[in-house]
């Protein structure tokens, strides 16, 4: 069954089981609605604001929820309610606070939506002290079904999930690191069999649908400066932002960049990844780097055209942005560290920092079959400064398996990260 094959879905079916407000975050099209509903009980009641009629009626009279709720019967386990595009109706943040704090075993909320700007900006009560947030993302590898010469254990993995599926779930059907390069990991574009379907739906996805999206959450005063950020950033996904630099290409000011920035990241279409704050050198850059959330989603909005070809025109930075998304997801997921780079003004790198309490763990991305030492030699660097929180890096590469390149560095393939 398809909606059980995904990552989150053995996580959430367990916490959707305790008695709390569940909140479902995600991007559009990331399969948050058809993950849940096959997760729900078959007596669940379900609202669907993304229908205009049902959004219209509840924004109009938020009070309708309260009564709609206390109608349903009681049941032992709990009665769940589950509202789909929940942030388009802020007040019913409201409605759900008063029905949990009047009786917190009677109900099980689940809310699903696609946008955090609507409710931060509108100062939507975010049900603190009563809520559990989720993020779902685009699909990680181990959400494929894994050929047996790339079969890897979770402990031999750079970030292990452990167990997401169990004997008789299916996952999707296996696809080349090329075909993942162009058309990105969502589970829609993932399900298909053509590309020339996937990249139709991409090229839908980066225009009618992003802009209706956007045009939704945002009052944005000069539309078309807006669509050139986005198809200039979509461009620069991966680089280090320079608020200056894209003033000057986009013609739009420092400030307004600044905030479409941060709308992206509201909307889930977009993440920072941070400047390494533990290195005591002081020409270590501080700015953060910017990614789209899904590489067919970047390329698709850059102009970038849609044929497995285009990998041979830059492959260091399509793998170097995978690498970067697939850890980014996964350290989501498993809640065990954080993701930066390091980077000085001098010249030494390293495109990933992964950032844990015990330990910190460099990682070089390179688009080559037979990485060597010399394609570590900032690791080699970066692990001598750090003596004590760092004793391993590891380069990431097309390598068919783990070499150990030397005792303190290792390369591994991408599907092992």
């Amino acid at each position: 069954m398809l909606t059980r094959s995904r990552y989150s879905g053995s996580i959430l079916e367990r916490k959707l089981k305790k008695p709390f407000v569940h909140i479902l975050f995600g991007a559009r099209q990331t399969g948050k609605s058809t993950l849940l509903r096959g997760l729900l009980p078959t007596n669940a009641t379900m609202v669907d604001l993304s229908d205009p009629r049902e959004r219209a009626r509840f924004a109009a009279q938020p009070g309708l929820f309260i009564d709609l709720c206390r109608s349903l019967p009681r049941r032992d386990e709990g009665q769940t309610v589950f509202v789909d595009e929940a942030q388009t109706v802020p007040a019913l943040f409201d409605a759900v606070q008063s029905l949990y704090d009047d009786d917190k075993e009677r109900w099980r909320f689940i809310l699903c939506g696609s946008s955090a700007r609507r409710l931060r900006s509108s100062g939507a009560n975010l049900l603190p002290g009563r809520s559990v947030r989720h993020i779902l993302h685009p699909l990680v590898t181990e959400e494929y079904d894994e050929e047996p010469t790339r079969n890897a254990k979770p402990d031999a993995r750079l970030v292990p999930l452990g167990e997401h599926a169990g004997p008789g779930l299916s996952r999707f059907t296996p696809r080349s690191l090329e075909n993942r390069l162009v058309y990105g990991d969502l589970p829609g574009i993932a399900s298909l069999d053509d590309d020339e379907d996937r990249a139709d739906l991409l090229a839908s996805y980066a225009t009618a649908h992003l802009e209706e999206e956007i045009r939704r959450e945002a009052a944005i005063k000069d539309w078309g400066q807006f669509l050139r950020f986005v198809k200039f950033s979509a461009g620069e996904s991966g680089g280090i932002v320079n608020l200056a630099g894209v003033s000057r290409e986009t013609g739009v000011a420092a400030q307004t960049i600044k905030g479409y920035y941060q709308l992206l990241e509201d909307m889930f279409i977009g993440f920072p990844v941070p400047a390494f704050s533990g290195s005591s050198r002081k020409s270590a850059l501080s700015s953060p780097r910017f990614f789209y959330f899904d590489l067919g989603v970047r390329n698709a909005a850059a102009g970038i055209p849609l044929v497995e070809a285009t990998v041979n025109a830059v492959p260091g930075s399509l793998f170097e942005q995978f690498v970067g998304a697939q850890l980014w997801r996964k350290l989501a997921y498993t809640a065990n560290g954080s993701l930066s780079y390091y980077r000085t003004a001098d010249g030494a790198e390293v495109d990933f920092v992964i950032e844990k309490a015990d330990e910190i763990i460099p990682v070089e991305v390179k688009w080559t079959e037979n990485p060597s030492l010399k394609d570590a030699r900032h690791l080699s660097s970066f692990i001598s400064e750090h003596k004590g929180r760092c004793s391993h890096g590891y380069v990431v590469s097309r390598c068919p398996y783990t070499l150990a390149l030397n005792e303190t560095i290792t390369a591994i393939p991408w599907w092992a990260i």
